[in-house]
């Protein structure tokens, strides 16, 4: 992979492929849906499952035993009990669905993590990460593919500085991630949105405007007539993207627009397995109810845990 695909998966501002005219490019950051399975318990907890483990470790049930699945079920328990109480409350059981659904994130960030903390001091600065990331390509003021380094970078500092709680331009891996991911945490949401008005907003007035809009998500290319979808999209913008009917989207209708206040399918999962394990009706599970559950959360085809364990000792 080349320096600059290296650097278009990094930023917000080049994370969108070129689309064909016809397709609709969407900004939209939406939670995803813990399981493309019915969720009946009746029939099965494939669902559940799969909101438990993530449904790419779920995939791997089968090569357990029933009394593998429970000894290593527990091991997980003790994951999720984070203030090791000996108890797991629906928040914990939350955060855990949670992560087990995003684990593709923190594999992102693991990778990256290596070429970027140069000195293997356990932190990330924003010199190591711009040398590693940019290097010799800003000595060179006008690069042959003509991309704005520069650019970039600027916008990458302003981000990893909203990421870096402390100030200190020193980032611990929960602050690179976010500066990674922006749009998985609540503190960086109005980095996201900044730099998606920013991409919009060709005339630099600070606002999105109906032809800013629709030309973000669909080019001309010659042909008058437009695809269906790019027509309600038009309707869209007018009746419930630009809330105050001025002709303009500004912050807050952005925002709403592309970080909009999805269900929490996480916590309604979560809610559900204590509902369905917690035989003494105290509103949390102890290790015991889990594993005499373990058919609603692994079943008897559990997945590979050792190796799920290691990837999960970051959270």
């Amino acid at each position: 992979m080349d320096l600059r695909h290296f650097l278009m998966c990094l930023s917000l501002c080049t994370a969108f492929a070129l689309s064909k005219p016809t397709e609709k490019k969407d900004r939209v950051h939406h939670e995803p849906q813990l399981s493309d399975k019915v969720h009946n318990d009746a029939q099965s907890f494939d669902y559940d499952h799969d909101a438990f483990l993530g449904a790419e470790e779920a995939k791997t049930f089968d090569q357990l035993t029933p009394e593998e699945s429970k000894e290593r079920l527990g091991k997980i328990v003790s994951k999720i009990d984070g203030d090791k109480d000996g108890f797991v409350t629906v928040d914990e059981l939350k955060d855990w669905i949670k992560f087990a659904q995003k684990r593709w994130i923190y594999e992102d960030v693991e990778r990256q993590w290596k070429g970027h903390d140069l000195n293997e001091d356990g932190l990330v600065s924003w010199e190591e990460y711009k040398n590693a990331t940019y290097g010799y390509v800003l000595d060179d003021p006008d690069p042959d593919d003509g991309f704005n380094y520069k650019q970039m970078m600027v916008r990458d500092e302003r981000r990893f500085k909203m990421a870096d709680k402390d100030g200190d331009l020193i980032a611990t891996k929960e602050e690179f991630t976010a500066f990674l991911h922006p749009e998985e945490y609540e503190y960086m949401k109005d980095i996201v949105v900044q730099e998606t008005m920013e991409d919009i907003d060709k005339n630099a007035d600070g606002l999105i405007d109906l032809e800013e809009y629709i030309g973000d998500m669909y080019s001309h290319d010659g042909n008058a007539d437009e695809p269906e979808w790019v027509k309600t999209e038009r309707e869209q913008f007018v009746e419930f993207r630009d809330k105050n009917h001025d002709g303009k989207m500004d912050k807050e209708e952005t925002k709403d627009w592309i970080l909009p206040s999805d269900y929490d399918h996480a916590e309604a999962e979560a809610r559900h397995l204590v509902y369905e394990s917690d035989q003494n009706k105290d509103g949390k599970l102890t290790k015991e109810e889990i594993v005499d559950k373990y058919d609603l959360f692994v079943g008897s085809q559990a997945t590979d845990f050792g190796e799920a364990l290691v990837r999960h000792d970051e959270f």
